[in-house]
């Protein structure tokens, strides 16, 4: 199980970087962070000094009650529709700088977003039917502290974390479909991944806290975010490499209320929980370690946000 262990990456928290403000709650149904993201030993920190460069395609379908309102852009959206592409390229150093018995390591990614939403807006008396489209580049995540630790014999890897969203993306008051949020967020976080290298038993867990600024477009604060990610997978040998297949599962929960003059809903907490099957693929080529996974997540059990499924595809090379 070394290969499959060797190759990972501590980035797929990044795919959330440019998802458009339609998908989940808060402010237009969405926080910076998307569900489900990370949570596999993929995640988890190379464990030796050395780049990890990634390339993530995320897909997601949701929508949302035609008796239910959600705030997008400055407006009121009844029975929204959202549909978004998004395609994320990440990469981690891990370098020889040792503290507290620990690698430290940074991180960036950057996505473009396809993005469209549909829905009723209200103004007044008067509704009407409104399809807006928009892509371009998302907001950035860069990790500007990231420490790990190893142990087992390279079998338990356990990290923290502190990211950084920048609203890098295109935001417009007004518009439904937006590849920006206009806010930064800030995320202390953690990860722990035990692979067996004898068994190929594989249990991994990510959990962070978001702590977003006003959006002063909208005037709309979004309230703070927890979430945990967990999976459980067998990896086995195959054709050289090693084939990983298990569930993933997220919890997410929004703690502190929206505020500001925009968010005429109140505080409008969301909250979702999600399931779904998740498959690897690990080996080398050449002098470099390769891994594979795709992952469908549909969401279970959701309030004061858009229902629908994430499915994604990771390819990730570790030099």
């Amino acid at each position: 199980m070394r290969v499959s262990k060797s190759i990972a990456l501590a980035m797929l928290t990044a795919l959330s970087v440019g998802l458009p403000a339609a998908t989940r709650a808060e402010e237009a149904a969405s926080g910076h962070y998307l569900p489900g993201a990370a949570a596999s030993f993929i995640d988890a920190l190379p464990g030796r000094p050395g780049l990890a460069v990634a390339n993530y395609f995320t897909f997601y379908e949701g929508s949302a009650s035609l008796s239910r309102e959600l705030p997008f852009g400055g407006l009121l959206v009844s029975g929204p529709e959202a549909t978004f592409y998004a395609d994320t390229v990440a990469g981690v150093y891990e370098t020889p700088l040792r503290l507290l018995g620990g690698n430290y390591a940074v991180a960036i990614a950057i996505s473009y977003v396809w993005v469209e939403v549909k829905g009723t807006v209200t103004a007044g008396a008067a509704s009407r039917t409104v399809r807006d489209t928009a892509d371009g580049l998302g907001d950035l995540t860069f990790y500007p502290f990231m420490l790990g630790w190893t142990a087992l014999g390279g079998d338990l890897k356990s990290d923290v974390r502190f990211g950084i969203y920048a609203p890098t993306g295109d935001f417009r008051e007004g518009r439904l479909a937006n590849p920006g949020k206009n806010y930064w967020t800030f995320e202390p976080g953690g990860s722990i991944s035990w692979l067996s290298s004898r068994i190929g038993l594989e249990v991994s867990a990510f959990t962070g806290f978001d702590i977003n600024t006003k959006n002063d477009a909208t005037d709309y604060q979004t309230g703070n975010q927890f979430h945990v990610d967990v999976t459980v997978a067998q990896h086995l040998p195959l054709w050289g490499g090693f084939i990983g297949a298990g569930a993933n599962t997220f919890y997410y929960q929004q703690v502190t209320g929206d505020s500001g003059a925009g968010a005429r809903l109140g505080d409008f907490q969301g909250r979702t929980v999600g399931i779904g099957p998740v498959v690897s693929y690990a080996t080398k080529i050449g002098g470099a370690d390769l891994v594979a996974e795709v992952k469908w997540l549909p969401e279970l059990e959701v309030d004061q946000r858009l229902k629908g499924d994430y499915v994604w595809f990771k390819l990730a090379v570790l030099f």
